[in-house]
């Protein structure tokens, strides 16, 4: 009687214990976590897939209407031929094999489909590996009951098969049928689908044995069996491991795919673009094969929103395929030039007309002494602005730079978003040359200000705050640099007429070579787009005579192209206040023309440009310049020297001299040294401060 009593009071807790546990079929759906996360375009368009889960591969929910009528045909026979009759437990079924494993050594099952499904949401119900207690098996059937009471028979069929292991970490059939069949479940045949039913039985068994039991399926469907064990053979072939459907954007997915968030998740990228990205990079590497060439970048940036419409951060097949070109940093060479000048026209050093000197320089630095040198190792003599810019002269530029405050360039970068490692000291003389290390993605954002009339803003990341643009660059200057990246005619004299930097619409773009051929850029921009393109070596290995030219700007040249076939960009609106103006050159440097300038900057008549060599500006004293003094020392041999252009020397409002040099006897304190043209600009003012001793009395300047 004690005995009856346990059994009765175990059997009720086991009902009760199931009653609690049945979940709805909703709760169910909404529980499946995937194992791989879906980056979407901006379309919805997938474009690749993210492993989060190396322990088991489970893809997203399979809705009943999208699989295939074999593969249900094909389950149904296999597993349980009354599920559409029974309601929960195949009582006849379950006496036929009570009866068989009395009269037989093989353990025989009747769990129908509902059973199984009740083992498979509720953890207490799981199959453990030496088999269910009777206890287990009441609570399964106890939970079947239920869930054919409050679920539908497709529900129960649906849920099933998402959730029901098949081979190693295959769980669900959209893993099973993408990993080993390379399709949706929607397109299995009749043999797949017999194989998917077999590896439910014997889930790690040969390939033999699959066949063995996927041809009983299909006998029982009345279908051919031939061919199924070759078919099997094959499938079991492959590892659940590898990625699943066209992997196009792997790095960005990486940085833009929430693993928190849903299980297929939209971004800005565009899949159009970003296959023709992904093509345009593997052939141009293609080409390069024989020059050292293995690694590559490329980003297209919207200039009005700064959302990514395509970022290819390696070359697939390179041995670097995981390092993100777009995010690594490398020296960006020639393409920082465009913001040297920029910060010229804006101080009014320079006018796009005022002639420099491209002729051997030897610069001073504080390890010795800098001699830049062009690309092609050759000089050109005076050279308007508008040429130096377009045809990318070394010399030029570090002269430009040279008449910079030391901060100002290293200060004006960082504004851009560069976030440079190290002080402009460090830098030196060569940061107009780009031997700062840099991302593609600053250098591209960068451009985009330009883009933008001088209006900065950050990038439109995944996850990163959207901030009000600021201006960074004034907007006359920044016109007057895309001006000049957009002529043709100024790139002649390094890059010919025709080159892949010449477009059909609008575009103004730079290329750029690092030191030893390591690095080559092509970075432009459209009335809509910022394309910037790296080619090189994730190693750091030198490449064998590739240029921007010949590296980047195919790949450039190609997207813009594409990106605005069948409508031409156009330029932009002219900045407020520039002025056009004749303008000739009294030695015959360049041919007369129209320029544009800056308000009061513009020469008397459409006469000479004004010419601007070495000389230009204040040399001596520096910006920022501390000087301190010595009272043990005579003060006739403490005195500061002004070097600089010829002109007008004014210190604190005083007029001192007119001249090229000076000696100035000094006066502690903090002091501002202007130098002016001879028409009354100021072409350049410093600040510098003196400390120490005072001198009997100020001596007049000699």
């Amino acid at each position: 009687m004690k005995g009856l009593r346990a059994v009765a009071l175990a059997v009720a807790l086991a009902v009760a214990t199931a009653a609690q546990a049945v979940p709805r079929f909703d709760e169910v759906k909404v529980a499946h976590a995937v194992s791989d996360l879906t980056l979407l375009d901006r379309h919805g368009v997938p474009l690749q897939t993210l492993r989060v889960d190396p322990t088991v591969r489970r893809l997203p929910w399979v809705p009943l209407q999208d699989l295939s009528p074999a593969l249900l045909q094909a389950i149904v026979v296999s597993e349980d031929r009354r599920f559409w009759e029974h309601g929960g437990v195949d009582w006849a079924a379950a006496a036929r094999s009570a009866w068989a494993n009395l009269i037989d050594t093989r353990t025989r099952g009747a769990s129908t489909l509902t059973m199984q499904l009740a083992g498979l949401i509720d953890d207490g119900l799981a199959r453990p590996p030496g088999g269910r207690s009777a206890w287990q098996k009441l609570g399964q059937v106890v939970v079947a009951q239920r869930l054919e009471r409050g679920w539908t028979k497709a529900q129960i069929l649906e849920a099933y098969l998402n959730a029901v292991p098949f081979r190693g970490e295959l769980v669900g059939i959209g893993a099973l049928s993408q990993t080993l069949f390379g399709k949706h479940p929607s397109g299995l045949d009749a043999q797949e689908a017999a194989i998917a039913a077999a590896l439910v039985r014997g889930p790690n068994a040969g390939a033999e044995r699959v066949a063995e039991r996927a041809c009983g399926v299909l006998q029982a469907m009345q279908q051919d069996c031939r061919g199924v064990a070759t078919l099997a053979a094959q499938a079991l072939l492959r590892r659940g491991g590898m990625p699943l459907g066209e992997q196009l954007a792997p790095h960005f997915a990486r940085l833009a795919l929430r693993r928190d968030g849903p299980a297929a998740q939209r971004s800005t990228l565009d899949a159009r673009l970003q296959r023709l990205a992904v093509q345009l990079l593997r052939q141009q590497l293609a080409e390069l094969q024989g020059r050292n060439v293995e690694d590559g970048a490329v980003l297209v940036l919207d200039n009005a929103s700064g959302e990514p419409l395509a970022w290819v951060g390696a070359h697939g097949d390179s041995a670097a395929a995981q390092v993100d070109g777009v995010l690594a940093r490398r020296q960006p060479g020639s393409t920082l030039k465009p913001f040297v000048y920029g910060l010229a026209f804006e101080r009014r050093l320079l006018t796009p007309a005022s002639l420099l000197d491209d002729s051997p320089a030897e610069i001073p630095t504080g390890s010795g002494l800098y001699l830049p040198q062009n690309y092609d190792r050759r000089f050109k003599g005076l050279v308007s602005v508008r040429t130096a810019l377009g045809a990318s002269l070394n010399i030029p530029a570090v002269r430009v730079g040279a008449m910079l405050p030391p901060d100002a360039l290293h200060q004006r970068l960082n504004a851009l978003g560069f976030e440079l490692k190290e002080s402009a000291g460090w830098y030196g003389a060569s940061l107009a040359l780009g031997s700062a290390d840099v991302t593609l993605l600053a250098l591209a954002n960068a451009y985009r200000t330009l883009a933008n009339g001088g209006l900065h803003a950050p990038p439109a990341l995944p996850g990163a705050e959207r901030a009000a643009p600021r201006r960074v660059l004034d907007a006359a200057a920044a016109f007057l640099v895309s001006d000049i990246l957009a002529d043709n005619n100024a790139r002649v004299r390094t890059f010919g007429l025709d080159s892949h930097l010449r477009t059909r619409g609008f575009a103004a773009v730079k290329t750029g070579t690092s030191k030893d051929l390591r690095d080559n850029w092509c970075v432009g921009f459209t009335e809509r787009f910022t394309v910037a393109v790296w080619v090189g070596n994730a190693s750091g290995a030198p490449m064998h005579a590739v240029s921007g030219i010949s590296g980047a700007a195919p790949i450039w040249h190609a997207l813009v192209g594409a990106l605005h076939e069948g409508r031409p960009s156009r330029p932009p609106a002219t900045a407020p206040g520039l002025l056009r103006w004749p303008v000739s050159f009294a030695g015959g440097e360049e041919a007369p023309r129209q320029e544009w300038f800056l308000p009061g900057t513009q020469p008397a008549g459409p006469i000479v440009a004004r010419r601007v060599d070495a000389g230009s500006g204040i040399t001596s004293p520096s910006d920022g310049s501390i000087f301190a003094l010595d009272p043990d020392m005579p003060a006739a041999v403490q005195r500061i020297r002004f070097e600089g252009q010829r002109g007008t020397w004014v210190l604190n409002g005083r007029r001192l001299a007119q001249g090229d040099r000076l000696q100035w006897a000094p006066w502690p304190g903090r002091h501002e040294l202007r130098l002016l043209a001879d028409d009354g600009r100021e072409l350049q003012r410093v600040r510098f401060e003196v400390r120490g001793a005072t001198v009997r009395a100020p001596h007049a300047a000699r």
